[in-house]
């Protein structure tokens, strides 16, 4: 594909459409709504007085307990009852095929609140309110984009009201059609019930019954707790409207998703045009490598770059790339090919050692290529030349991998291995804590047991017959003892290195062993480890000097490798590394909260450093029952591209199929070892931050002692210089590695994205999902250096100056009550503030400062798809789809309001699996899963099913696979009983409510971020 080429002329596959099938929209404008006066709106920053809790155990009522049709929910600014931040006239309803006017001059600028609007197209510049010399008719045509709101005859006498004023006379009710959804999809000011609707809107609850025959609107109801204001009682009663945002209004990430996987699901994904967004990370969907990498492999926060960093600055939207460069493909997908240039090793650019790629520009007949990076013109050396045709394109391009793919790897020569020498098979060190505590949870034997098998299942290239990796053991306290299992040992024989303070190695022959030549003598050693130190009173462990002694082994053997270690208390022995318990409550909301997240000493830092050097990733296995510093403990496997798992208050009965599972993944997973990682970019821009589990001791190289297909490293671009149109930008992720058998390869990603000199494009090619990843990511970090309050204030302007800036530049003209959203980024500010009540960033008082750390550490190398389900919870009603049915049953919205009592819900978010069981569910359902006859005989708490035989519990137990099959940590279930005390844990994850700890609910924080926008815009 030639990058020059023109766009084609009709909008690429992610662009959004004028109207989304299915969603259930409203059929905007209609009756502008009743007002209530401004309210001084608290900053936000966790509950202000009045700011009144649901009581625990009593459901919200759910949106048919009597209330007016989904059209006339409104909304008074300012009620204390509903939370700090007022709500809006966010509406739904029916939609019909009329389009309606705006009601002229009757909207000023000055309303408090905010009708939703998301529009997709290409707009005009924003303008001034419409006046009330707009004439009424048929909708004008210049603007497709506006939002109008129905005829009206006269705006009630009165004072000037700050809100849409109320509805007009009844008098249009009869032969009042719905209204036509709008092409920019606006939730318009609210309207009164309307007559003649035939049915509820999609997705919608049924509100008892529908009006019938047409008649005069009838009185709605009262709210109990509506306070009077001046304005309201000056309109007839009939027209006071509830004060509560209907949820349906508001945009549901549950619709979004569906869409997408209806709309581009079916479809492969194929990589061949520059500048497409990709479908959502939710949907599956197959990719075709036609010149670009896959989504699987880079997914970027926008696909069409601003040209300057001017346009970029004003619209706030961060420009990064998340990369996972070793990312696992889907069986149907091919593996990238591996290319052998033989000793010339690959071709490169000689200016910027860009690797040869699609985008390179071969010129004078095929004799010269020029780089698509920085312009540079090269020579081609005689063995790669190849005639050109009339085309000017290879006539050999598409039988070589880095001339028509996106994704490929070359073999490495010599030249790019350490100390000019090809490397050796890497090794695993199994390093085991025998200290009191491990033994006496039964940690140390149920591991041991473990190994014996496992051991015969570490990753292999393709189609060898055994893996090339040798492993070691140590096992530790106080004091280190390590083990020689030489093949030709009849025994294993210990020794014990008690000088922790100058760790050395005692033995190198026989240490790292293969597997299958030593098996007798492994097997013999973890039978004879649990029984040595069952009797142990050692309570004191060490932890700096044991990966000193694993990474020494690597250093000595001249290999890179991986140490397990499996860790159960805080290192308070004497030796390099010790810690003191510094857990401290009292600090968190003060300025001193970012302690809680560095590490306590230098030391760590210094030896991960040291561990990088010599290829030694870590990878730690936390079972604590007490705070164990997982803040210091965990950076080491941060720097070196390691993992962290920890399972709290270890019980080999509770947590035994969790620990295993993800041991047996780990111990399997690929690994690229001993790695350095650049990311090269065409001129304009160029990399400048880099976020994720990785040591740099430059600005441009990411070191990684180890990385694996679950990491992901994300980079944000500025720009240096002005970028074109028509050449657009170029990415490049080369990732230099060696494999599981040895071998040095090096893995290229490339990436054309567009470039743009309007704001709507930018706006219209942004991916809603990796913006949050990356702002996720730049938030977990930045409470290392900040107090929490100020990051959280940092994330909360930085969207609404996004949304601002699109609300300024590309939205048509319209009242400034509407909140007006762009279409691919309409869940911003839903998915933003889960981010802001995620623990980290707003911690409720049952989180330790372990847990913060140790999800802080996790997120930051998360790829999309994890943050996505992380920060928004899938929930996934049980009963009501078809028994037979073998698709995943459709999720509904993560909200008390979305659980009925008569059902059963999963809910997950990659780490936890919750089941939550209504108490009114049918006595034969029950029987069916937990084998008992009645919901008070159900054990809260029970983590494992039973397994019967019946169609309901093998559809459940499968879709509990299903779900941990899709996750690359194992989820433990944990049995939920509704109005049980177990059921505050699962409430948290109901990201779409008020959280305890004082999290805005969804509709309090769109409000709030309104509130935000429209303070911009003045």
């Amino acid at each position: 594909m030639n990058i020059n080429q023109a766009a084609p002329p009709v909008p690429p596959f992610g662009q959004p459409q004028p109207v989304y099938p299915g969603y259930p929209q409203s059929g905007y404008g209609g009756q502008p709504g009743s007002t209530a006066p401004p309210t001084p709106y608290g900053t936000y920053n966790g509950p202000v007085a009045g700011y009144q809790q649901t009581p625990q155990g009593v459901s919200r009522a759910p949106p048919s307990s009597g209330a007016p049709p989904a059209s006339t929910s409104q909304a008074l600014c300012g009620q204390a009852a509903y939370g700090q931040f007022g709500q809006g006239d966010i509406q739904n309803g029916p939609s019909s095929t009329v389009q309606m006017q705006r009601l002229p001059g009757s909207q000023p600028f000055g309303s408090p609140l905010a009708p939703v609007v998301s529009q997709p197209a290409v707009l005009p510049p924003y303008g001034p309110p419409p006046t009330s010399t707009q004439s009424f008719g048929a909708p004008p045509v210049s603007q497709p984009n506006h939002v109008p709101s129905p005829p009206s005859q006269a705006v009630p006498p009165g004072p000037q009201m700050t809100g849409p004023p109320g509805p007009p006379p009844p008098m249009h009710a009869p032969h009042q059609p719905g209204y036509q959804l709008q092409q920019n999809g606006s939730f318009g000011p609210a309207r009164g019930p309307q007559p003649n609707y035939g049915s509820p809107y999609p997705g919608a609850t049924t509100f008892g019954s529908q009006p019938g025959p047409p008649q005069p609107l009838p009185p709605k109801r009262l709210d109990p707790d509506a306070i009077p204001s001046p304005q309201l009682n000056e309109l007839p009663p009939q027209q006071k409207t509830r004060h509560r945002i209907d949820p349906d209004a508001i945009p549901s990430p549950i619709q979004v998703i569906e869409d997408d996987r209806n709309n581009r699901g079916s479809e492969p994904f194929v990589t061949g045009i520059r500048g497409q967004v990709p479908p959502l990370v939710t949907t599956n969907f197959l990719v075709k490598d036609q010149g670009n990498a896959s989504p699987r492999y880079i997914r970027c926060t926008s696909y069409n770059i601003p040209c300057t960093s001017d346009m970029a600055k004003q619209a706030q939207v961060p420009l990064a790339a998340v990369i996972k460069p070793l990312a696992r493909l889907p069986p149907e997908e091919v593996s990238p090919y591996v290319v052998d240039h033989g000793e010339s090793g690959p071709l490169r650019c000689n200016r910027c050692k860009a690797y040869m790629c699609p985008f390179m520009q071969f010129i004078e007949g095929g004799r010269r290529f020029q780089c698509c990076f920085c312009s540079c013109i090269n020579d081609v050396p005689p063995q790669y030349f190849q005639h050109l045709d009339h085309t000017g394109k290879r006539v050999d391009a598409y039988d070589r991998p880095e001339l028509s793919l996106g994704s490929y790897e070359f073999l490495a020569t010599v030249d790019y291995c350490k100390n000019n020498k090809f490397p050796s098979p890497p090794a695993f060190i199994f390093m085991i804590d025998v200290s009191y505590n491990a033994i006496r949870t039964g940690l140390v034997r149920l591991l041991c047991e473990e190994l014996k098998s496992l051991l015969d299942y570490l990753p292999r290239e393709g189609g060898a017959e055994e893996s090339a990796i040798r492993v070691g053991f140590v096992t530790y306290n106080k004091v280190l003892h390590f083990y020689n299992v030489k093949s030709s040992l009849a025994q294993p024989q210990m020794m014990v290195v008690s000088d922790v303070a100058d760790m050395f190695v005692p033995l190198l022959d026989g240490f790292l062993v293969n597997v299958n030549e030593s098996r007798a003598v492994i097997t013999s050693l973890l039978d004879q480890i649990p029984e040595m130190f069952a009797d142990t009173r050692e309570t004191e462990t060490v932890f700096v000097p044991v990966i000193q002694a694993g990474m020494e082994a690597l250093k000595a053997a001249e290999c890179a490798g991986k140490l397990f270690l499996f860790h159960t208390s805080l290192p308070i022995a004497e030796a390099p590394g010790k810690l003191k318990n510094r857990d401290d409550r009292k600090l968190i909301n003060t300025d001193k909260e970012k302690t809680l997240f560095q590490p306590q000493t230098g030391a760590y830092q210094t030896l991960a450093k040291e561990c990088v050097t010599q290829g030694c990733c870590v990878d730690l296995f936390l079972f604590p029952n007490q705070y164990v510093d997982v803040a210091t403990l965990s950076v080491v496997p941060q720097l070196t591209g390691g993992s962290v798992y920890k399972y709290a208050c270890f019980q080999v009965e509770n947590d035994q199929e969790r620990f295993l599972s993800d041991l047996r993944r780990d111990v399997q997973k690929v690994v690229g070892f001993d790695a350095v990682m650049r990311v090269r970019t065409s001129t304009g821009i160029r990399a400048v931050d880099f976020f994720g589990a990785f040591y740099m001791s430059n600005t441009t190289d990411v070191e990684l002692a180890g990385l694996d297909g679950d990491k992901t490293v994300t980079v944000e671009f500025k720009h240096d210089d002005r970028l074109n149109e028509e050449s657009g930008a170029l990415l490049q992720c080369a990732l230099l590695y060696t494999s599981c058998a040895g071998q040095r390869r090096l893995r290229i990603h490339n990436l054309a994205l567009n470039c743009c000199t309007q704001l709507a494009d930018l706006y219209r090619n942004c991916e809603t999902d990796t913006l949050i990843n990356y702002m996720a990511k730049f938030a977990y970090r930045g409470v290392l250096n900040s107090p929490v309050k100020t990051v959280r204030e940092t994330l909360i302007t930085q969207c609404a100056q996004i949304l601002a800036c699109y609300r300024k530049n590309c939205a048509s003209p319209s009242s400034a009550g509407q909140l007006i959203l762009p279409e691919c980024m309409k869940l911003l500010p839903v998915y933003l503030n889960c981010v802001l009540k995620s623990d980290v960033l707003q911690p409720g008082a049952e989180v330790t400062t372990d847990d913060r750390a140790y999800v802080r550490q996790l997120v930051i190398s998360m790829d999309v798809a994890e943050t996505n389900v992380f920060f928004y919870p899938r929930l996934l009603p049980l009963t009501k789809s078809p028994i037979e049915s073998t698709t995943e049953p459709p999720a509904v919205r993560a909200s008390e309001e979305r659980l009925s009592n008569g059902d059963i819900y999963l809910l997950e978010n990659g780490l936890n699996l919750f089941l939550w069981v209504g108490a009114s569910v049918q006595q034969g359902v029950v029987q069916s899963l937990f084998g008992v006859s009645s919901f008070s005989q159900i054990t809260s708490g029970l983590s494992v099913l039973p397994v019967l035989d019946n169609p309901l519990s093998k559809k459940v137990q499968g879709l509990i696979d299903s779900l941990r099959a899709q996750r690359s940590r194992y989820m433990k279930l944990i049995v939920v009983k509704q109005e049980d005390k177990l059921e505050m844990l699962f409430k948290h994850f109901l990201v779409e409510d008020k959280s305890l700890n004082g999290g805005a609910s969804y509709v309090d924080f769109l409000c709030h971020m309104h509130k935000e926008i429209r303070q911009l815009l003045s």
